[in-house]
């Protein structure tokens, strides 16, 4: 088709909605391929409100709230469930593992479903199927630990649908560094919620002596979320922010979503980036209060890693810590975001890279002195934490600016698959099994050779956090890039005259391809 027969077109019928489908063929680094990062000068009009987009942010982040709370419950309680139970370190860990698993699994199914139907429902169906699961998984008994491990792994379910499609929805409502403090204030959450898991979990056993309790909590709170869910958060067009309301249509199969996604260089080193952070972060989540309480042991403070008090008196002082570095973490990380952005154009992949590698020395500081200060461990445990912590923001603006909204969702399934597969999903049972084969080989296997053991197997949680760095430096050298033909092409013909080529194909391949 000629260009000129295909402004005639356009002319002649009224504008249809965006389209971003696979038909088109065109490559990676076009405009249309780097929709997401768009941000308009001019004050768009969204389809809907302010008001209710505002509203709808606060019940996603009350969600986000519950699923971290719920997901480190479990580690805050460990070694009540270890003494109730009978297990050694690796089965531990598999009651991460299993639901990190079926987490990473459906993630991908909910991805595409994300880019296809009704968010919102899909939300919902998850949402419900998480609230019985976790509340199913408070009345096992000593003989049921198989079905703890079932109900444990069914409750990925519920946070798979959540996690990959909620971000895409707050994409929709925001952009530009409105956005980006939203989706601050949104992954903030995780840690806060991270850490109140923790310190609830910790709280209802110590109460009621009975770790059962900890895992009640979410789900009565969860009820109010779904409900909260159903009547007050809004399902904006795909792409609603970037085209003034009007949202973006795609026409491609999932094999095409994923083979873009692949050629998105940037992206590829980030959600590498993200695995290396997951295995870290994944490993001390689980595994720090139950180290913390048998350094305790080892300095004579407690006489049994059994010792309730012991136990959730770290919980506590973990979980406080793990809710504040995330807080001030994630608000600098967007600080430091915002304010270079404009100055180096490759800012948020090397802030990521800096925490990384900044938090190595502290983990390797934290990891061997608390065989003699326990307050001197929590110091750099918090620094650690801080560093680790301006990732996770950022992390979620780099994959929304470089990533179509018709495939954001898909790659939030993609990047959380991954990211899971091989980072969290296996740390936890990983350094279980290093600890027990340390302790199981050693000649003295006493009580403080598990305090040892740990300790060994937490070595590996500094080395993945080089190769974490590294991926991070990696991604900064394609970044600017990815974002500078749509930054460009905003430039030369404006939004609104996007909106008019976008119509024909034919005439936006060759003016982007100029343009680059």
């Amino acid at each position: 088709m000629e260009p000129k027969e295909s402004v005639e077109s356009h002319q002649e019928r009224p504008e249809p909605r965006w389209s971003v489908g696979s038909s088109s063929s065109l490559h990676y680094g076009s405009f249309v391929n780097s929709l997401a990062s768009l941000t308009p000068k001019t004050e768009e009009q969204s389809a809907i409100s302010p008001k209710r987009a505002y509203i709808a942010v606060t019940v996603l982040c009350y969600i986000n709230l519950l699923n971290y709370m719920e997901r480190y419950t479990i580690a805050g309680v460990l070694s009540n469930i270890q003494t109730f139970f009978k297990i050694c370190d690796s089965t531990a860990g598999l009651l991460q593992t299993v639901f990190i698993c079926s987490f990473l699994l459906l993630a991908p199914l909910f991805g595409y479903l994300g880019d296809r139907y009704n968010r919102k429902y899909i939300m919902i169906g998850g949402l419900s199927v998480w609230l019985g699961t976790a509340a199913g998984s408070s009345f096992v008994t000593e003989s049921q630990f198989w079905l703890l491990m079932l109900l444990r792994a069914l409750v990925g379910i519920g946070e798979a649908s959540y996690s990959t499609i909620a971000p895409t929805i707050i994409g929709d409502l925001f952009t530009g560094s409105q956005r980006s403090i939203v989706i601050c204030i949104f992954y903030i959450f995780i840690p806060f919620g991270s850490g109140l898991g923790y310190i609830t979990g910790a709280g209802c056993a110590k109460l009621t002596g009975d770790w059962h309790w900890a895992l009640r909590i979410t789900p009565i709170l969860g009820v109010v979320g779904l409900v909260l869910l159903v009547f007050l958060c809004a399902n904006p067009p795909r792409g609603a922010a970037e085209t003034h309301g009007e949202g973006v249509t795609g026409k491609s199969s999932y094999l095409e979503d994923v083979k873009y996604l692949l050629k998105n260089k940037s992206y590829v080193w980030s959600t590498c980036g993200v695995t290396a952070l997951a295995f870290l972060t994944g490993a001390l989540a689980f595994w720090m209060p139950t180290f913390l309480a048998r350094a305790q042991v080892t300095h004579n403070l407690t006489q049994s890693c059994s010792d309730v008090s012991g136990n959730t008196t770290d919980s506590f002082i973990f979980g406080a810590v793990t809710l504040v570095t995330g807080i001030l973490g994630g608000a600098l990380g967007t600080g430091l975001s915002r304010w270079f952005r404009d100055k180096v154009s490759n800012a948020d992949p090397l802030i990521c890279a800096a925490g990384m590698l900044g938090s190595v020395p502290c983990l390797f500081i934290t990891i061997f002195v608390a065989t003699s200060s326990i307050p001197a461990t929590y110091v750099f445990i918090f620094f650690g934490e801080l560093l680790l912590s301006l990732n996770w923001t950022v992390l979620a603006d780099i994959l929304l600016y470089v990533v179509v909204p018709t495939r954001r969702a898909s790659a939030e399934a993609l990047q959380i698959t991954v990211g899971h597969l091989l980072g969290d999903a296996g740390s936890p049972y990983l350094l279980g099994a290093i600890s027990d084969a340390i302790r199981y080989n050693a000649k003295d296997a006493t009580q403080n050779w598990s305090f040892h053991s740990l300790k060994y197997s937490l070595l590996l949680c500094p080395i993945v956090g080089v190769l974490g760095g590294v991926f991070f430096f990696m991604a900064s050298r394609y970044i600017a890039e990815d974002r500078q033909a749509a930054q460009q092409l905003t430039e030369e013909l404006g939004l609104g005259s996007y909106m008019h080529f976008s119509k024909c194909i034919g005439i936006v391949r060759p003016v982007s391809s100029f343009l680059l």
